[in-house]
């Protein structure tokens, strides 16, 4: 029998301030099914709710040196109000977490709160939140706050430190440990201290024998390391095991034995099976030799064991993801940014989950698609999505959830929308997709009425050139359409945008950008963020850079982290000159002002004026829903109730039987005219096509149904103006 108490997952610093990263949670809730219990903790979480207290700004200011030459004129401000920033720091973090939000009026009057740079970025508050919206502007005011702190302890404390990452910058693709290894070797820091403390606290209260250290990003790795090197040196009875993102990314050819100094195993992919039978290794139970995906020091070095013959577990067998031992209510929702759509990232406790496992187009070509998390799609079923849903609702107390995958497929997401339409769910939810042809204006009004409240999709490029060579399956235009359907049906989208791909021009990169301006201006989309393309070792580019042009740098598998590659463009073009100059034009975007500048405001340099019509978005032409319907097409009802009143039309002296038909939906009531056959066939046909009827209609029955009691032709009754408006009232095809 394994040991209940033997396994500690830790989410080392920083992820998130808003919400728990889910991986130890994942992990949890499948060591449940098979009866282990085990304990998590987030110390990204409680290590700035240490430091953002009011003893952890004493021991902050009393460990700064005033001659520091770091200390500018704005920081030697904060350090001079210091007592104004002890005095408020308790209020302000009571108040991000919902317990003082009276204290809201205080802030919002602005002085109370101490301010320093941040504060210069406040001049679009009125417009954000207007007069009423009091507690989320003075959220984004106490967010200023803490980023003003945060300013100080990056420059004269910690360059490294940051809400969401720590030490990124030595983990991202080092070819050696060496520059790792000897920060992990200097004298410990203000961050490192506190990190060490309150480890040292969770490992006297829940005594583990294994500590899970999940590190997502490479942000995360130093503190991980941290912590594991901790734990050899005061525990050196306990085992202690890495995985996440990064692991399984950027060490797959480890050969470097140093870091086993801090870590007993590396765990690669997805972590449940692994895990399983690594803890029945410790209760010797299995061979080092029967281990799956794991890394450990031998006498011969570093050996990868990969002979359990235990298949990974399917998304069913997973188990519910187990939020209950972390501090959910002392999570910050932040305001980071007044724009809705970015805000989701930093604002809002969201329960994540996944809907698939690995992605169901998996071929892009700049995309990790030869991983196993990428290219083994394996689907959940919809029930099962919705029971772990009003399982996590019944432990959390919340009904926000973030499907976190690679990209949720328009079929599934169907699905799921009803099956959380016919449990009468209350929830809100959003995902990440793809912009593809499937996602019509009729499936975004589903999801918007099961709860969707945004989407995020990767447009990378607005090249169809470009497009082809990333194998997006999608074309420029059908994007924009795509985005239009969310858009219309109410759902925010952020768009991922990419520049830089090989081969790549300057005035394909001016087009993208052209493309996107359109695309806010217009209200497709809300919010964007644009990355320079990377070449990675396990990506289709990666792999065959010959076939994409690029001229990759030839290196030896480096002994530590082997994921970005480096590379030259075959026509010479340093595309990182294009950055600052693409991102401050789509941070005014974001902000909604400035699509009236030239593009050639954003640039210090020349750059090719865009080839794109000034009215591309504008003139694209509307989808046709009624074209070559199948006759297997789903009809459904989401529209509120409805009720039938008669009436004698007049014209030209004759009399014609006619019928109103109202239909009461939430927010207003609509009125359509109709014949007096054509109402009353409605008015007791549309409740059998309502979501919660789990009989299935299709186009075929509808227009059957409609042969039998009404005279005319259906095809046209369809497009006529009244059943236009019934359409744009809750009548779906899917």
């Amino acid at each position: 029998m394994i040991n209940s108490r033997q396994v500690l997952f830790i989410t080392p610093p920083f992820t998130q301030l808003n919400t728990p990263y889910p991986a130890t949670a994942f992990l949890k809730g499948y060591l449940n099914t098979q009866g282990i219990v085990s304990h998590q903790v987030d110390l990204g979480l409680e290590v700035i709710l240490t430091i953002f207290s009011a003893k952890g700004l004493i021991r902050l200011f009393a460990g700064i040196d005033r001659e520091n030459p770091g200390l500018t004129d704005n920081f030697r401000r904060i350090v001079s109000l210091q007592r104004e920033y002890i005095s408020t720091i308790g209020s302000v973090i009571a108040f991000l977490h919902d317990k003082d939000t009276s204290i809201a009026h205080l802030i919002c009057g602005r002085e109370w709160l101490p301010e320093a740079s941040r504060f210069a970025q406040t001049a679009d508050m009125d417009v954000a939140f207007g007069e009423l919206g009091i507690r989320d502007k003075a959220r984004h005011l106490a967010t200023l706050y803490l980023e003003d702190i945060s300013d100080l302890i990056t420059r004269v404390i910690d360059p490294e430190f940051g809400f969401s990452r720590y030490a990124e910058r030595l983990a991202r693709s080092p070819a050696t440990f060496d520059e790792m290894e000897t920060k992990l070797h200097n004298p410990d820091g203000f961050i490192d201290n506190i990190l060490l403390e309150l480890l040292q606290e969770k490992m006297e209260r829940y005594r583990p024998g294994l500590v899970a250290l999940t590190v997502p990003f490479p942000g995360n790795l130093y503190c991980a390391l941290k912590c594991g090197q901790w734990i050899k040196n005061h525990f050196p009875e306990v085992s202690v095991v890495l995985g996440g993102g990064y692991a399984s990314t950027e060490l797959r050819s480890l050969t470097d034995p140093r870091i086993f100094d801090m870590v007993d195993f590396i765990i690669l992919d997805d972590g449940e099976v692994p895990l399983l039978n690594l803890l029945e290794h410790l209760a010797g139970k299995r061979t080092r030799q029967k281990l799956k995906r794991t890394f450990s020091k031998e006498k011969s070095g570093v050996v990868f064991h990969d002979g359990s013959t235990m298949p990974d577990c399917l998304p069913g067998e997973a188990g519910t993801p187990d939020y209950s031992d972390l501090q959910l209510d002392r999570y910050l929702p932040v305001i980071e940014m007044t724009n809705p759509m970015h805000r989701l990232w930093s604002d809002g406790r969201w329960n994540r989950l996944q809907l698939a496992h690995g992605c169901y187009w998996a071929k892009c070509t700049f995309c990790d698609t030869t991983l196993d998390y990428i290219n083994r799609y394996v689907p959940n079923k919809p029930g099962q999505i919705c029971d772990r849903m009003e399982a996590i609702m019944a432990q959390t107390g919340q009904n926000g959830f973030h499907f976190v995958d690679e990209a949720a497929p328009p079929a599934l997401l169907r699905e799921l929308a009803l099956e959380i339409l016919q449990r009468n769910l209350n929830v809100c939810w959003w995902t990440n997709i793809r912009f593809e042809k499937n996602f019509t204006r009729d499936l975004c009004l589903l999801l918007k009425t099961s709860g969707c409240i945004a989407v995020s999709g990767g447009l990378e490029v607005a090249s169809n050139r470009i497009l082809k060579l990333i194998d997006k399956g999608v074309s420029v235009s059908q994007a924009a359409q795509v985005t239009h359907n969310f858009a219309r049906a109410g759902i925010l989208v952020h768009a991922y945008l990419m520049y830089g791909f090989p081969t790549q021009t300057a005035q394909e990169t001016m087009d993208s950008l052209e493309f996107v301006r359109q695309l806010f201006m217009h209200g497709f989309i809300q919010s964007g963020y644009w990355h320079l393309f990377a070449l990675t070792t396990h990506s289709q580019v990666g792999m065959n850079p010959e076939q994409f042009g690029v001229i990759r740098e030839t290196r030896e598998t480096a002994p530590f982290a082997n994921n970005d590659l480096r590379h030259t463009d075959p026509d010479g073009y340093d595309h990182e000159f294009f950055g600052d100059g693409l991102r401050k034009a789509l941070f005014n975007y974001m902000h909604g002002i400035c699509f009236d500048f030239p593009l050639q405001e954003w640039f210090d340099f020349h750059v090719p004026h865009t080839t794109v019509a000034p009215d591309f978005i504008g003139n694209l032409p509307e989808a046709e829903e009624m074209k070559n319907i199948n006759p297997s097409t789903r009809v459904i009802w989401l529209g509120g109730s409805c009720s039938v009143k008669y009436y004698k039309r007049k014209k030209k002296g004759k009399v014609f039987p006619s019928a109103i038909l109202i239909v009461q939906n939430r927010k207003r009531e609509v009125k359509i005219s109709l014949s007096e056959a054509q109402g009353e066939w409605l008015n007791d046909q549309l409740p059998l096509l309502g979501v919660r009827n789990r009989k299935t209609f299709t186009y075929e029955n509808l227009k059957q149904e409609f042969a039998r009691h009404v005279p005319g032709d259906f095809e046209r009754f369809m497009k006529e103006r009244s059943m236009q408006t019934l359409r744009e009232n809750g009548l779906i095809l899917l």
